[in-house]
């Protein structure tokens, strides 16, 4: 009768240990950015992450020119610009580059 209650007082730690290190997971993965987000290039705060996904471990970072064309973009996606301020700014960008896009 001793070896069954050490096996079960045994059983029972395990147990306790395993669910402790279950909540603790839980926690970590609701803590940490999602992977859906990560892997189209977002952090968890929603703006473009520094390092995008791709083939060989990501892209090289946005720099302030791409990021430019993207807020144009953006901004005429959400009705805040005209198509014709649109392509005025565009246009005034890619002169600002010396006509380099």
């Amino acid at each position: 009768m001793r070896w069954g209650m050490g096996i079960g007082l045994f059983g029972m730690g395990v147990f306790w240990l395993l669910l402790i290190a279950l909540i603790v997971w839980i926690v970590v993965q609701l803590a940490s950015p999602r992977h859906d987000e990560r892997a189209r290039g977002f952090t968890a705060g929603g703006r473009p992450a520094p390092f995008g996904p791709g083939p060989m471990g990501g892209v090289p970072p946005v720099t302030p020119y791409v990021e430019a064309f993207l807020i144009l973009d953006r901004r005429l996606a959400t009705g805040e610009i005209d198509v014709e301020t649109y392509q005025q700014l565009r246009a005034a960008l890619v002169q600002s580059r010396g006509g380099v896009q």
